[in-house]
């Protein structure tokens, strides 16, 4: 989930801002988060407003799926592509990434930027669902709820937190009074926000649901972002109905401060992992959308409704890696040779051409095509060339990692990967490319998304599926992930050189020095020490219908429904 979404914020230092996704992750949760529970997304919008000729529909319900249901609807703790949607829907953050990827107005109504000084001016029509006004103490709030240590479970994001000064000293309780925090309310409707040295993505940070302001009524409720009687929020829509396994109802806030911009008076979300049942509520009218980001389309029907629906389906690239990530803690991946061996042994074009069928495009390194570089996108500046398949190269190399860890045969093996039909067939697919290429038996387990993402957070697993969808347009949002004892470092990969190519990246205004960090530490992650078997980039393959406008899909695989439509049809 999460994320600066749209094309590029043009900025004093050429980069350029995103949203989240995700975290989201994966799909279904990948940082994000950003993971991501179902797939990618789009990377342009698809529309370009209400025009005159348009007549609204009377019912301006929409209705569409999540193939995952969120674990949370708490924006500190959330960390995939599902509550980045519903999240997105319910919060205002201080920015909002419009249709063309700048960030606008959302809670704050304006603000100045004084090289790492940051001075946000909240708007006083600004209220909460119940009434109470949206305050700068509010955003204070949330972001000590990150940021404080003593928060269970730890947030998996806390380190976006990390451009504000001491914020980092504070989660690793270095400093114990938050007030040394550089983040103060000056009055109700003026927050100001001190970042260690000049960021120029943060603007777009601020529209990430983790840096959402929080209702202080949650203080001491562990149980309100569970429960849809309790959740207070800001943005455009409520939760108004909530039947666990079965649907999300949101409903349009009359409270909200741009109301009369809303045109949805209903997003009812049913809750179902399947993609053939997708598709054929899709076909039948049932749903107005179907597929990624939050759904998916049977990947065999692909090729037969790029004919079909030749004016509805769409399949773009997007910012987003997918790929297996091993527990380098974990026997027998905790050897370097072992997981090189065992990403070197599977045919990528086999599996974009024969399983996913979305147009995807084979990985060879973590950072996808779509993140800026200097005068071109990064992955066209840094090949992504840090391994090769060779069945040859990786049969010498599990020998000698076998040798090294002391092994005669290899101890048993999971893959396990969250429900879907399509990461069923890739583990299948992988699973039988590692029996005949390298002879190792590998058991594959499906296993339910917020289990799963427990699994994954608490090292309980060998080789997990995962993905990754960009929080905002800057290799960072790839990279910093993976350094110690990083919230969503999921692999528990610590690598010293690795820690400080990206502490140095985070301050360097040098431009060219700053992507060579990167490139330097890709290479320690993939080249040498092989943390994760990247897969494929991602395509958005969704179905929209002719009469739903103002959807906004962005660079890195995010929707937003917020200033959706409906048309007579």
């Amino acid at each position: 989930m999460k994320k600066n979404k749209s094309l590029l914020l043009l900025l004093t230092l050429v980069l350029a801002v995103g949203t989240l996704l995700a975290a989201c992750g994966s799909n279904g949760g990948n940082g994000a988060t950003n993971s991501d529970a179902a797939n990618g997304g789009n990377n342009t919008a698809t529309d370009s407003g209400n025009s005159g000729e348009e007549k609204l529909a009377a019912d301006q319900t929409l209705r569409i799926n999540l193939s995952a249901e969120p674990p949370t609807f708490d924006p500190g703790q959330a960390q995939d592509s599902q509550a980045n949607t519903v999240l997105n829907l319910m919060y205002d953050g201080l920015t909002r990434m419009d249709e063309s990827g700048q960030s606008v107005p959302a809670a704050a109504e304006s603000w100045d930027i004084d090289g790492a000084k940051y001075t946000f001016h909240l708007r006083k029509d600004a209220v909460w669902s119940n009434g109470d006004p949206v305050t700068a103490n509010d955003f204070v709030f949330a972001w000590e709820r990150v940021l404080n240590p003593k928060t269970t479970p730890a947030p998996p994001y806390s380190y976006q937190l990390y451009y504000i000064k001491n914020a980092e000293e504070y989660n690793k309780e270095k400093v114990t009074d938050f007030s040394q925090v550089g983040v103060k309310a000056v009055d109700d409707h003026t927050l100001e926000v001190e970042l260690v040295a000049p960021t120029p993505y943060f603007l777009g940070l601020t529209s990430f649901y983790t840096l959402f302001p929080v209702h202080q009524s949650v203080k001491d409720d562990a149980k309100w972002a569970v429960d849809q009687s309790k959740m207070i929020v800001n943005g455009e829509f409520t939760l108004t109905s909530w039947i666990k396994g079965q649907t999300i109802e949101l409903t349009k806030n009359e409270n909200y401060w741009d109301k009369d911009n809303i045109k949805l008076s209903k997003i009812n979300m049913s809750l179902v992992n399947s993609s053939a049942t997708e598709l054929a509520s899709y076909q039948n009218g049932e749903l107005d959308r179907a597929g990624h980001p939050n759904g998916e389309i049977p990947t065999d029907q692909i090729p037969i409704l790029k004919d079909q629906l030749k004016d509805e389906l769409q399949i773009k690239g997007i910012a987003s890696t997918y790929y297996y990530e091993f527990n380098v803690t974990a026997k027998p991946f905790d050897n370097a040779k072992i997981r090189k061996a065992f990403s070197m042994a599977i045919d990528r074009q086999a599996i974009v051409d024969n399983v996913t069928l979305g147009g995807q495009v084979s990985a060879f390194g973590f950072v996808p095509p779509g993140i800026k570089g200097l005068e071109d996108e990064f992955r066209t500046e840094n090949k992504d060339d840090y391994f090769t398949e060779n069945v040859e190269e990786a049969k010498k190399l599990l020998e000698e990692g076998m040798k090294e860890a002391g092994y005669t045969t290899l101890p048993e093996i999971t893959l396990i990967y969250n429900s879907s039909e399509a990461h069923k067939k890739i583990a299948l697919a992988v699973a039988d490319m590692w029996k005949k290429n390298l002879g190792v038996d590998v058991q594959t387990e499906n296993q339910e998304w917020a289990v799963f993402l427990g699994n994954r957070q608490s090292g309980n697993y060998q080789v997990a599926r995962a993905g990754w969808t960009a929080d905002y347009n800057d290799p960072m949002t790839f990279m910093d992930m993976w350094v110690t004892d990083g919230g969503n470092n999921d692999a528990f990969f610590s690598n010293a050189e690795y820690d400080k190519l990206i502490q140095e990246a985070k301050g360097e205004e040098d431009l060219a020095k700053r992507q060579e960090n990167f490139k330097k530490a890709e290479q320690i992650l993939i080249g040498d020490e092989q943390v994760l078997m990247p897969i494929y980039y991602y395509t958005n393959v969704s179905a929209t219908k002719p009469y739903l406008k103002g959807v906004q899909l962005d660079f890195s695989g995010a929707v937003d429904y917020s200033r959706a439509y409906l048309t007579e049809q």
